[in-house]
């Protein structure tokens, strides 16, 4: 029997079959192609290659199982009476993408310092162009078992829709399904957290007083990336689940760290302002950022609630979405510790000067603040990074779903747009 002749349910398990078998073949392929010539000719040490491909060989066995398995279950005709106890045995076994998933912020930023080396960086490229490597670059098969995970619960729920409702399959598959989730969903809690500490490792202070208990105490990286200050400089800003971290990316003896920029504003101190295109004045130091005659775009203030401190930040996103990404995700946050009367009181707060450029976290206002900042210089690195990264993969689905656009934080204007899709940028898993 032809493949169109299937059922659907059974075109949908084949799918899932010629999936296995793939990735099956990628990740020998990885193993044969790029891990041991590299380790062969002392391109890179054994502990770099064991840090940047993880134990790939372990996962090998794990979906030969799962093919061997769908092999017996399939009848000569290609269709499957039952596939539910399969899956439902198997896919606990998915738990051992925790630490290769976890791993995978730290084994990419070592292959794109070792891409610096000249023999490496001939090595993939020779690779690139050969045709096994199908015009993928390495990272691309070493980020291809996280790609096929959060498949499963498409691949599931596909096979579900086209079971019968009187199968016996419909309950086992709606079984495998939550376990899957839960899979997935513990898998991107353990990458969150090593994210997190990844960044918090790279955090660099100036002065004590910067080091707030909140940072160190984080587990949860609620939204990165990279924004520009009211005078065009471009800035890497963090947003842990309870404080908000603004930094300059800089170079120490060629190792990549984060600077940290004025003082870091705790969440629950936070005030966000949603500002419109055209809401800041152009003139001083605004023409170097935004341009000579456009108006000021995509732009959000934030500052704290007490404005003793002086501190108040406009930020420019690249573009409308990943400005909505910012809003949306500060908003969400401090949602909890806002009070009703908190856009009133937002209207009523005097205006701050925007913070100068030097990095001085205890003063007690701002022109004594911008006094002593005359007196300090500070290394700054550009990175390439300029997208926003909010989130997980885990929850693209469900966010593209329910993120709305809004125009200010107070609630009163009007909403400029129905919805806007917050597809978050593959992180994780």
């Amino acid at each position: 029997m032809t493949l169109n002749a299937l059922s659907p349910s059974s075109q949908a398990i084949y799918e899932m079959s010629r999936g296995e078998q793939d990735l099956i073949e990628d990740l020998k392929l990885a193993r044969k192609a790029y891990h041991d010539p590299m380790l062969k000719l002392s391109i890179m040490s054994e502990e770099e290659l064991t840090h940047i491909f993880g134990d790939l060989d372990s996962y090998i066995p794990l979906h030969e199982d799962l093919l061997a398995s769908l092999g017996e279950a399939t009848k000569p005709d290609g269709t499957v009476e039952q596939i539910g106890p399969i899956l439902v045995k198997w896919l606990p076994r998915l738990h051992a993408y925790k630490g290769y998933c976890s791993n995978q912020l730290a084994a990419k930023a070592l292959l794109d310092q070792k891409k610096q080396d000249r023999r490496v960086q001939d090595f993939l490229q020779r690779c690139l162009e050969s045709p096994f490597s199908r015009k993928l670059d390495l990272w691309s098969f070493l980020d291809i078992p996280r790609s096929r995970l959060v498949k499963y619960p498409l691949l599931l729920k596909e096979i579900l829709r086209h079971t019968p409702k009187d199968h016996p399959d419909v309950q086992i598959l709606e079984e495998a399904i939550s376990i899957i989730q839960g899979v997935l969903s513990d898998i991107n809690l353990k990458k969150g957290e090593s994210e997190c500490q990844y960044y918090i490792d790279k955090l660099e202070y100036l002065d004590e007083k910067q080091k707030d208990p909140r940072i160190e105490g984080s587990k949860a990286l609620l939204c990165h990336g990279e924004l520009k200050n009211k005078n065009g400089h471009k800035l890497y800003v963090f947003l842990f689940q309870d404080i908000l971290v603004l930094t300059r990316p800089v170079t120490r003896n060629e190792r990549q760290s984060y600077q940290v920029y004025r003082q870091p504003i705790p969440v629950q101190e936070l005030l966000l302002e949603d500002l419109q295109d055209g809401d800041v004045k152009m003139g001083g130091s605004f023409r170097g950022a935004f341009g000579n005659s456009d108006k000021a775009k995509n732009i959000f203030r934030v500052r704290f609630q007490d404005p003793s401190p002086g501190q108040s930040h406009t930020l420019q996103a690249n573009d409308i979405f990943h400005k909505q990404q910012w809003v949306n995700c500060i908003r969400t946050a401090i949602a909890p510790f806002q009070r009703p009367a908190a856009a009133a009181e937002l209207k009523e707060l005097p205006e701050l000067s925007e913070e100068s450029e030097e990095n001085n976290p205890s003063v007690p206002n701002v022109r004594a603040w911008r006094r002593q900042s005359a007196m300090s210089g500070i290394t700054e690195m550009e990175l390439d990074e300029s997208t926003a990264e909010c989130g997980s993969i885990l929850d693209s689905e469900e966010a593209a779903k329910g993120m709305k656009t809004h125009r200010t934080l107070s609630g009163h204007r009007k909403t400029r747009e129905k919805q806007l899709s917050s597809k978050r940028k593959e992180t994780l898993v």
